[in-house]
Order: structure tokens, then C-alpha cells, then sequence
């Protein structure tokens, strides 16, 4: 067995323990509370602060991405999995991929050890800032601002209980340098002799360098939940993460990742791409005066290419209009909202003929002028 096997067995035990932390006073299971960013009894009131070693990273270190296809294995086997809850002798069934979760029977926090033991354990975690009030109170706001939303449903949605999770992500850090070449276009506009403008655009060849550095480009690494509506809750602010201690999870649930780094990689590398042919397009723009660019080739090498794997907080719940479940994210860190609402048609044609009608006003204005 590799040091690192060794590492994760050990965490993955200890991790089992010290989740199930028991109030001293009256003996009940306490949860992390994300007021005071330490752990609570939700029977008695009492609360205390999560220690930290002194000799503890304040956050979750950058790992090389070279080689880390090796801690990694693919093959999850059975979709759930039965869990022996200790305190109460209770069996659960969770997701194969949870991580932690809520004996229903007697609350316990479970913490359960993956059944594939090459699977990393996280490195950071984000604690959830945002309580379960909280985010009820932020998606009343949110709802009541949906102008396409009818009525009735922003004054009878109530949000069903919040369950609040922490996601799997990976974050990636590279330098990248970029050598490009290609055109851009500067247009002559001459009148024409039926008196309309003749548009000739002359092109000409442009070629430079140019580099960036990209700091934890983030990507969900959970295929269970709705990645659009993730992806609206963004941004997370990854770099306020704090090294990976099981009393976070404690209340909470937590989901292992399905897509691993490798591929993550290969995803986010497609990501970063894109946003270097934005950049060096619009610096193509700036420089030659042009909103032309054509035949664009980059060639990027990356460089110094690191990963975290963190788990991050969102609240995920539901409201219910007309028979029909609309679901909805609260961002656990920065409280933004985002999810499903029902569409009022006769605003939405009322929108429309208004636009309709602005813009033939408009135009009947020129024309007289």
C-alpha cells in the first residue's frame, strides 16, 4: 500500500469519530453552525470553537496535476450503499458517491469510508456562511424580483426544507503562454453611385504573444445536480477555503466527486482556451482600432499546472406552483440564488408587444426627422 493509501485510510477513520461530536452538557449530536463557524447543539444551545493546530496549513495546499491520474480509480461499483449507523445500530441507504449524511433515526452525523479506497479525500472546504433561514429569506428577495414570474406563485412559494450540502470541485491553477497569428480588418466606406455606402474592408496581418496566469479555474465535479443552476451561483471565493476538517461536515452532507481530475483537467484546459482567444481577440481590437479579427491561430502552452479538490456549500430546495416542482440553489458562501420559475405567458406577450411598439415609435420618429 502507497503513503498516500495510508494517509486516506487514516483520515477516512478518524473522519468517522470526530464528526459525531456530543454535546457535553446534554449528550446530543452537535452540528456546525455557520453563524459562529463552530459546532452547536440544536438542543441545548451549547457551543464550541473548531480547534486548529498550530502546525496546520491555514488552507488547502496546490497538489501537481502531473501524476495525479495515479490516486484515482474510476470504478464505483454499486449505485448505493448500506450504512451501520454506530450510535444506534440503524442501517441507512445513501448515495454510493455521499459522503456524509444524518442517521434519520437517531441524527447521528455520519461520516462513511468510501468504498473505493484510492479516492481522495478532499483537501479544503468552504464552510457554509449562509444559515438555512437566511437562505430562505434570500430567495423570497430573489422570487419576488422575477418580473415573468406570475403573481400568484412569487406570494404562495414557500420553499420545502433546506437541505444543505457540500459539493465536490476542482480548482486548477496555470501559467499559460500563447503565441498567435491572424488578421484584422479595417473597413473604407466609399458612397456608391445609387448613393448607398460601399463597405470595402481591407485586411491585414497581425501576429504576437501573449500570457496569462490562471488562478483556481473552478469545475463542478458532480453529475447529480443541475450544473446551469450551479453554475449561476458563482462565484465561489475559493481562495477563503480552510484546510479539510470533518466537524465542517457535521449537520451536512457531502458528496465524493464522479468526475476525476484528469478529466477535469481536460475540461477546464478546453475553458481556459476559449477565454485566451476572447482576451487576445479584444487585445487585437484595442491595439489596431478594429472590430475585426479573422483567421485567428494560438498556440498555448501551459505551464506549472496545480489542483485542489474542495467541497463547497450550497442549500438546495424546492417550491411547488400548479402541481409542478420548481427547484432553486442558495450559494452557502456568498447567499446568491439561482433556479426554476413558472413563466407568466400573458407577461411575457405584454413584454413583448411593449418592445414591439417602443421600437415602431422609434422609428417613425427618424423617419419624420
Amino acid at each position: 500500500m502507497s503513503e498516500f493509501d495510508t494517509n486516506l485510510d487514516a483520515k477516512t477513520v478518524s473522519t468517522m469519530e470526530e464528526t459525531d461530536k456530543k454535546c457535553p452538557s446534554c449528550f446530543g449530536v452537535m452540528d456546525f453552525d455557520p453563524e459562529t463557524g463552530g459546532l452547536s447543539c440544536p438542543y441545548c444551545g451549547h457551543t464550541e470553537i473548531i480547534p486548529a493546530s498550530r502546525q496546520e496549513a491555514a488552507a488547502a495546499a496546490e497538489l501537481p496535476l502531473e501524476g495525479a491520474d495515479k490516486l484515482e480509480n474510476f470504478d464505483w461499483g454499486m449505485e448505493t450503499k448500506t450504512v451501520l449507523c454506530k450510535a444506534c445500530g440503524a442501517e441507512s441507504m445513501y448515495d454510493a458517491l455521499e459522503i456524509a449524511a444524518v442517521c434519520p433515526f437517531c441524527g447521528s452525523n455520519q461520516v462513511m469510508e468510501a468504498s473505493d479506497q484510492n479516492t481522495m479525500a478532499p483537501g479544503g472546504i468552504v464552510p457554509f456562511l449562509v444559515t438555512d433561514e437566511k437562505a430562505s429569506r434570500l430567495f423570497k428577495t430573489w422570487i419576488k424580483k422575477k418580473w415573468f414570474c406570475p403573481k400568484l406563485a412569487k406570494e404562495s412559494a414557500k420553499a420545502k426544507h433546506f437541505k444543505g450540502i457540500y459539493l465536490p470541485y476542482w480548482t486548477f491553477d496555470a501559467d499559460t503562454s500563447s503565441a498567435y497569428k491572424g488578421e484584422f480588418g479595417r473597413d473604407k466606406v466609399r458612397k456608391g453611385m445609387n448613393g448607398q455606402d460601399n463597405v470595402n474592408t481591407t485586411w491585414y496581418p497581425v501576429k504576437g504573444h501573449y500570457d496569462e496566469f490562471f488562478d483556481d479555474e473552478l469545475i463542478c465535479a458532480s453529475a447529480n445536480h443541475n450544473l446551469y443552476m450551479l453554475q449561476r451561483l458563482e462565484p465561489f471565493h475559493t481562495a477563503e477555503n480552510k484546510i479539510y476538517k470533518p466537524e465542517y461536515l457535521a449537520g451536512f452532507a457531502a458528496e465524493r466527486y464522479s468526475l476525476g481530475v484528469e478529466n477535469a483537467w481536460e475540461l477546464t484546459r478546453d475553458s481556459i482556451r476559449f477565454k485566451i482567444k476572447n482576451s487576445i481577440e479584444n487585445e487585437i481590437r484595442y491595439k489596431h482600432r478594429t472590430d475585426q479579427v479573422r483567421n485567428l491561430e494560438i498556440d498555448t502552452v501551459f505551464c506549472d499546472m496545480t489542483y485542489k479538490y474542495l467541497l463547497l456549500p450550497v442549500w438546495i430546495s424546492s417550491y411547488k406552483y400548479k402541481d409542478r416542482v420548481y427547484q432553486f440553489m442558495v450559494n452557502g458562501q456568498t447567499g446568491k440564488v439561482a433556479g426554476r420559475i413558472p413563466i407568466s405567458k400573458p407577461k411575457v406577450i405584454i413584454t413583448i408587444t411593449a418592445v414591439f411598439i417602443i421600437m415602431a415609435l422609434i422609428l417613425l420618429i427618424v423617419r419624420l426627422l
